[in-house]
């Protein structure tokens, strides 16, 4: 069936381990990210023992399906008031940055009995989540400190998803720094220091991360190999364990330059076109509802993407050396955003192997 999305759960387990042995030199435990492919059991069956420490995703649904998987669960996303009675049962660490969720967090965690751990974020500049103000910081502490069924274990910061803001040495360091004044002003242990996420891994190979950093959050680099500060490839890493399947739905040589006046379309946009003459062009069977066009690279380098509709993607065909037939398959690397679309979508077929 296609589209399909194929998926090499070796390779995965692969990167896993070769980040948690490059972590672990360095006293960093990771917690790997599974958002990106929705949380596929049969992914993280293959990475729970490679020695991560932690399942970390941004929504509840993806972490309720990992239940049975006997790691702790951290909520990525800052818990919205609608989902914290959720949160209470089936996550261990969530990400925190508002006392009003955490007092109700609470609530129903002293409903069922339960003490909840949190970590409270740091804004070091990204300018998304997180206290950007020190003392703002410190007075929501002395509050989370009064509650009976809340347990302060650490803090976090996140950096690039927003802002592009690559971590450094200087402004990681400003997170260590802060939960040392915190254990001192409050006499409580933090051992929970969590400085980003894949873009953080540069520090490592530059031998810039700073001591007492326990934790990063690696979704990217498990998944696809790279880090994400410069978009470099990790040595020895895959960067190819998710491929997209696609067949060929018409293939016939049409003119480079639609016929006409040229208004919006379907998605809103004016469009402009290079004349080329007549192309052989094949259209397959996916589209914008189905992937982030942008984010995909045609194995076969021969071939130019020329655009989208919401179902149907458009190629040009004319330079490959392969005779493309009505049926045929085209395979495309992913990379992030497609990955995630890709997986999202209900339209897209798994295909597990290994």
């Amino acid at each position: 069936m296609y589209p399909r999305l194929e998926i090499d759960i070796q390779k995965i387990r692969h990167n896993a381990k070769l980040l948690v042995d490059k972590c672990k030199k360095e006293n960093i435990q990771i917690a790997a990210v599974t958002k990106v492919y929705c949380a596929f059991p049969e992914i993280v069956e293959a990475i729970k023992d490679t020695g991560i420490k932690y399942i970390a995703d941004s929504r509840i649904q993806n972490l309720k399906k990992l239940k049975h998987i006997n790691l702790p669960k951290i909520l990525l996303r800052i818990p919205m008031m609608s989902e914290v009675e959720e949160l209470v049962r089936y996550v261990d660490i969530s990400l925190n940055s508002e006392i009003d969720v955490i007092r109700k967090i609470d609530q129903e965690a002293k409903k069922i009995n339960k003490v909840q751990k949190i970590a409270l974020m740091v804004d070091l500049g990204d300018l998304r989540e997180g206290y950007f103000n020190e003392e703002e910081l410190f007075d929501c502490i002395e509050q989370v400190l009064k509650l009976e069924n809340i347990k302060l274990v650490g803090v976090g910061t996140n950096l690039t998803c927003y802002g592009a803001i690559i971590p450094s040495k200087e402004n990681t360091q400003k997170l260590v720094d802060i939960a040392k004044k915190i254990e001192k002003r409050y006499k409580i242990d933090i051992d929970f220091i969590s400085a980003g996420n894949s873009s953080s891994l540069h520090l490592i190979d530059k031998n810039q991360m700073p001591q007492g950093v326990s934790n990063l959050r690696l979704g990217e680099a498990i998944a696809l190999g790279r880090e994400t500060a410069y978009g470099d490839k990790i040595e020895g890493a895959y960067q190819d364990a998710f491929k997209l399947i696609c067949e060929i739905v018409e293939l016939k040589e049409k003119p480079s330059v639609p016929i006409g006046e040229i208004g919006m379309d379907a998605f809103g946009n004016k469009p402009v076109y290079e004349d080329r003459g007549i192309r052989k062009r094949a259209i397959i069977g996916i589209g914008k509802q189905d992937i982030n066009i942008s984010a995909i690279t045609p194995i076969d380098t021969k071939i130019d993407i020329l655009g989208a509709s919401s179902d149907h993607l458009i190629l040009d065909v004319t330079e490959s050396d392969i005779n493309y037939k009505v049926g045929d398959k085209v395979e495309f690397n992913l990379e992030y955003g497609a990955l995630m679309s890709a997986a999202t979508s209900e339209y897209v077929y798994k295909v597990f192997k290994g």
